[in-house]
């Protein structure tokens, strides 16, 4: 796999085009599936239960898939756990299971050189001044952390002189935030947090006290659920308005991942599109037979990620809708699938980090 990597970290992070991208991903997902079959008892068992032949060579849509929730439930590893170096969480409400993802020195490198090219596509490779929407105290645990604190942490190697908005009582630091924004007055900003808790506790906040903090150019990154926001009608075309009137000259970009398949993130456009890169794919299913669905169809949203080789997370049916809006033909120029999300599945369990946030 470490061969495969390497070739496509030499090209740029959205130039695949269909057949070549097919051709590829079936080599290296049969690939993976074999190793995590070999290396991986309780992923052997689920295949021999299956009936599936894992020696053999299958298209993409033919790969096994695991439920993300399977995360919850075991724990899957597919190195020896003396090899571990971190372990990953994901969100979840009081009272829920979260998933435990467990990576070894290969898995965190090539997460974090894949994350590296896809984010720099946007920004460029120029370490940014980075003001953080949250506050360090998400960095409380470091060997093992959960997505919120990963998505601080990885975000930070793009930046420096990094600035936190909130203080530990997740109140906004309107003092810091100035102090940091004269510091870097000119410059370009970058900025990162989680969706609901940008609009809580920043946009929010500012809007009350009657602040804009004017930003003469700004990119931010947001991820995490929206299902707070849609109760509060916040679509987002509003929610990207609002953070303009009150950040100023900001370039926000929402973006799709989990923690189950970390570094393989999905980034909208500038046309509203989330876009597959070369190291990651995407496969809408049916929820009655799981058959594959046709382009502007809604389904289950299944991710297929290259990135996975501590654990057989390769291949993950998730609890989210989403329809694929086409391939390599987005107006922003960008080649692989690009689709739409729509949200949770009816009865599915709340696990964005940004919607799970709770003040203790």
């Amino acid at each position: 796999m470490e061969e495969i990597l390497d070739r496509l970290l030499q090209a740029p992070p959205y130039s695949l085009e269909k057949e070549e991208k097919r051709a590829l991903y079936r080599e290296a997902l049969s690939r993976l599936t074999r190793r995590h079959y070999a290396a991986c008892p309780e992923y052997r068992k689920i295949l021999d239960a299956l009936g599936f032949d894992a020696q053999a060579d299958y298209e993409p849509e033919e790969q096994p898939m695991l439920p993300v929730r399977l995360f919850k439930e075991y724990e899957l590893l597919s190195v020896p756990r003396g090899e571990i170096v971190k372990t990953m969480t994901s969100s979840g409400t009081s009272g829920q299971k979260v998933s435990r993802i467990f990576l070894d020195k290969v898995n965190v490198k090539n997460q974090t050189r894949v994350l590296t090219e896809i984010i720099s596509s946007y920004i460029g490779r120029k370490r940014l001044p980075l003001l953080i929407l949250d506050t360090r105290l998400a960095l409380r645990d470091r060997s093992m952390f959960s997505a919120r604190g990963a998505g601080i942490v990885g975000f930070s190697t793009f930046g420096r002189d990094t600035a936190y908005a909130l203080n530990e009582n997740m109140e906004l630091d309107l003092p810091a935030v100035r102090e940091f924004l004269q510091k870097h007055e000119g410059e370009s900003i970058l900025l990162f947090g989680y969706t609901y808790m940008i609009w809580q506790y920043v946009v929010c906040a500012l809007r009350e006290a009657g602040v804009s903090l004017s930003i003469g150019e700004g990119r931010l990154f947001h991820i995490g659920g929206w299902k707070k926001l849609k109760d509060q009608a916040v679509d987002s075309r509003r929610y990207n308005e609002a953070v303009r009137e009150v950040l100023g000259n900001v370039a926000v970009y929402n973006y799709y991942g989990m923690a189950e398949q970390l570094g393989s993130v999905f980034v909208e456009c500038e046309h509203g599109h989330m876009h597959c890169s070369n190291y990651s794919d995407v496969i809408i299913r049916r929820p009655a037979d799981f058959s594959t669905s046709g382009a502007g169809e809604r389904g289950l949203i299944e991710l297929i990620s290259l990135l996975p080789t501590s654990y057989p997370g390769h291949v993950l049916l998730t609890e989210d809708e989403g329809e694929i809006l086409g391939e390599d033909d987005c107006p922003c120029g960008r080649k692989g699938k690009y689709f739409k999300i729509h949200g949770r599945i009816r009865g599915a369990e709340i696990r964005g980090c940004s919607d799970t946030y709770e003040r203790h």
